[in-house]
């Protein structure tokens, strides 16, 4: 049996063990909601107990808890550009949203919902930290040796890079078909 676009589905397989738009849009959605929220309240948690403390130790030097507020994009670059950068995580976080309308893959949708929640994270603190809205520095805490400061949104952005590559290389469409398909039905 073909799907639509020459997906091979197993007709062996359950329907429940079939990803539909609706349990993989849940699964992004629940990702996103999840780690935004984890992100703003580790954000919360790192301003009330870090501000104007010394560094905290975690594992020794291997992992440190330091303070940063981050006016720029990743490694502080592109300080200058803060209003810029909150533009661009606005337009990012729209088209998130629109894509994942067509999930049908489940490390799409978890990779989707990672990128959804690092930018809404960290285009929460553009638009409601200091200096004001769309300038507002980016709340930075987890520190690694030769590192620059970091923060979950950070590690989610970071996540969700990683996954989007292995789907791209693998030739996974975000509704799960696959290139190979298509040139297999062309071929035949």
């Amino acid at each position: 049996m073909q799907a639509a676009r020459g997906a091979a589905i197993d007709p062996a397989a359950a329907p429940e063990d079939r990803p539909t738009r609706r349990r993989t849009w849940a699964l992004f959605a629940v990702v996103a909601l999840t780690g935004y929220a984890l992100d703003l309240g580790t954000k919360v948690l790192a301003v009330s107990r870090l501000e104007g403390e010394p560094d905290v130790p975690v594992v020794g030097d291997l992992l440190v808890l330091r303070l940063v507020k981050n006016p720029g994009a990743a490694f502080s670059t592109g300080t200058e550009y803060t209003v810029v950068l909150s533009v661009l995580s606005i337009v990012a976080a729209v088209v998130v949203a629109y894509l994942s309308v067509r999930l049908r893959s489940r490390l799409w949708a978890l990779g989707l919902g990672l990128l959804m929640a690092g930018v809404l994270g960290n285009l929460t603190d553009r638009v409601f930290r200091a200096p004001g809205p769309m300038r507002g520095h980016v709340i930075d805490f987890l520190m690694l040796p030769n590192w620059p400061v970091f923060n979950l949104a950070d590690m989610a952005i970071n996540g969700a890079a990683a996954l989007i590559l292995v789907q791209a290389f693998r030739g996974v469409r975000l509704d799960g078909t696959r290139e190979r398909d298509d040139e297999q039905e062309r071929a035949a």
